[in-house]
């Protein structure tokens, strides 16, 4: 066998979701055939990034996987720190947008962040930027129907944009005084969009825009997390998959900084993502999947079982040292 051929074999066999379909002898799906494509190039081609970026704030806390239903507000904790949703309001139907959740306001969030951190201009057009990165994606927000990527796309932009956003922290000063902090957030308190009355499934985004509130975008634009697109791409149809990726690139950055391990409890890391399950157990099913995902598109992430958890080590970011801005 070339050489080359072998290499590639080699990469294959190392793969976590590849290694746990044979185990089972189980065939490979389509998804992870897709996820086995991004892995490899991320493998052979490291220094090919396609670089997107996430607010450090929203990698700390995430959003909901899930609809939270009809509530006034939704809240995640990490720690000291928890991040806080509240719909905005929808004047035509006389109700809340809802809440943002699932995959597309995390793909969103990305295009966002990224526009804010490359521009460095709180207005972004909509219009071919946004239909590009969907794209890039594997998304088709021009086709119709009624799970359409365009349906569920308007429907998650106007929640996310139309939301207001609380990062909150709690503090204590040297003198043992206990405090908080809070920064209270609209997402987009300006902006316009357009769709076409004629096939109402699909969007019309040319001359659409919204101009981030300028709280938010100091917020994003500090300090962002460096993602991989090709990574993105092959992690799209998870959200605990797109958490646990960004989570783990930012939470590697800061133990190898340390230079010493350290322990994840399933629990702590549960109430941190923007999920609602069944318990623990429920959860580190789940998370043991994802997490599977995560490290065949982010060979260099070092993790080891322990009990009630597992050790982080420390390990490179997913985006090397040299392209994080």
């Amino acid at each position: 066998m070339p050489e080359s051929m072998q290499h590639v074999g080699d990469i294959l066999e190392a793969l976590p979701v590849v290694k746990k379909a044979a185990e089972k002898r189980a065939p490979i799906t389509r998804s992870q055939e897709k996820l086995l494509d991004a892995a490899t190039t991320i493998r052979l081609d490291p220094d090919k990034v396609e670089r997107a970026y996430m607010a450090r704030q929203l990698v700390q806390c995430t959003l909901p996987h899930s609809n939270p239903g009809d509530v006034p507000a939704w809240t995640r904790r990490s720690g000291s720190a928890a991040l806080t949703i509240q719909p905005g309001w929808d004047t035509r139907k006389d109700c809340s947008f809802g809440f943002p959740y699932g995959t597309l306001p995390r793909l969103l969030l990305f295009w966002v962040t990224t526009e804010a951190v490359l521009t460095k201009n709180r207005r972004l057009e909509l219009g071919q930027s946004l239909t590009a990165f969907m794209r890039e994606l594997g998304l088709d927000p021009g086709r119709g129907g009624k799970r359409s990527d365009a349906r569920r796309l308007r429907s998650q932009m106007e929640r996310l944009f139309r939301c207001r956003i609380s990062f909150d922290q709690a503090t204590v000063r040297e003198d043992g005084a206990r405090g908080q902090r809070w920064r209270s957030m609209e997402v987009a308190p300006e902006g316009e969009l357009w769709w076409d009355p004629k096939q109402p499934d699909q969007a019309a985004l040319w001359g659409s825009w919204i101009e981030l509130g300028e709280k938010f975008f100091e917020a994003i634009t500090v300090a962002p997390i460096p993602a991989d697109m090709r990574a993105l791409r092959a992690l799209r149809r998870s959200p605990l998959a797109l958490d646990l990726y960004t989570w783990a690139t930012y939470r590697a950055y800061v133990v190898s900084r340390k230079g010493s391990a350290q322990f994840v409890p399933w629990e702590g890391l549960m109430k941190q993502m923007g999920c609602n399950y069944g318990g623990v157990r429920d959860f580190k099913k789940k998370a043991l999947t994802a997490l599977r995902k995560v490290r065949s598109v982010y060979p260099a992430l070092k993790i080891s079982d322990a009990e009630g958890g597992f050790m982080l080590h420390p390990c490179p970011p997913a985006i090397a040292p040299r392209t994080v801005q």
